[in-house]
Parts: C-alpha cells; structure tokens; sequence
C-alpha cells in the first residue's frame, strides 16, 4: 500500500530554525519519528515528501515538526496553509481508534447490504459524513445517533440504517 492520507495542514511557523505547527485529525497527540515522510501539497495533486528531524506533540490536534530542507522561518512561511498527508502505514500507528478518520477503509453496510468502502471522513459539528462510490458515483453517508447502528471494527463495518430516498439522491439523478 503507497497510498497517502490526508491529515490536515501546516498551520503556522513556529520558532526561529523553521519549524511548523501540523494541525491533524489523528484523534490523538503525534509525535513523529526522524525520517518519517510527511507530505505536503505545495501545488494541486502534486506531494512532496518533507522527512521529520524531529517533532513534539503539543495537544491532541496539533504537532510541532521540524522539516529536512526548512531550516528558516522563511522556507517556513512557504508551506504554512497546505495541506498535509502521510503514508497509510504511518496512519494506522498514529490515528486514535475512536478518532472519526479511522473509519477510512471500513465497509458501510446498510439493511444488510454492503453500499462500498469508506474513501473520506468529514467532520461537521453535529454528524460526521463519510464518502463512498456506488456505481461511480461519489455519495455521501451522514453518520450521526439517529443513522448510525454500530461499528464493527473486527469486520471493519459500519452499519447504518439510511433514511429512506437518500441514496436516490446520489443514484436518481441522471
């Protein structure tokens, strides 16, 4: 598996030596190790790999990391505001297991019925939507207390009970 999450962003410039504040769903303090890749979207589609010197975890949202290659608060500043991703691998050791964001990956089973793989969590204040594909079509799941039955993790499923016409919603309109 090659495959890169997304995690969050560079926040801020944080000290003198170009270090950065990553602010994460991990659902838990990350303390990255040296050498580890965190990627980093400087253009559309288009990551760089950047390798941990060394990092701290300050609160359970936010990480300060030190960069191979950014070493001044102005190399800094060129990375604040993008979006970061790291490795599946690196995911699966540092998201929290009740964090939202793990449910990546798992299946959403409905009345029985296995709708597809979860592709993207979206936090809302209230719910929690989640994105999966049918027939080619991206829909959007809410997981909230009046639609959200359990979580499996053995099976790695989610089982829903939908409100009836939504999938019509995404499946209907041609």
């Amino acid at each position: 598996m090659n495959e890169q999450i997304h995690v969050g962003k560079i926040a801020a410039v944080f000290g003198l030596k170009g270090e950065v504040i990553l602010v994460h769903v991990l659902g838990k303090k990350a303390q990255f190790k040296k050498g580890e890749a965190i990627f980093i979207e400087m253009m559309k589609g288009s990551l760089l790999p950047y390798f941990v010197e060394y990092s701290k975890a300050r609160t359970s949202e936010e990480t300060a990391i030190k960069l191979e290659g950014i070493d001044t608060k102005e190399k800094a500043k060129l990375v604040t505001g993008k979006q970061a991703w790291i490795s599946q691998a690196l995911f699966q050791s540092y998201a929290a297991k009740q964090a939202a964001i793990s449910l990546l990956g798992f299946s959403i089973i409905n009345e029985g019925k296995n709708l597809g793989k979860i592709e993207e969590v979206i936090e809302q204040p209230h719910q929690v939507l989640v994105t999966i594909k049918i027939n080619g079509k991206e829909v959007m799941i809410p997981l909230h207390e009046e639609s959200l039955i359990k979580i499996d993790r053995k099976k790695n499923e989610v089982i829903v009970e939908l409100p009836e016409g939504l999938l019509d919603i995404y499946l209907n309109n041609e």
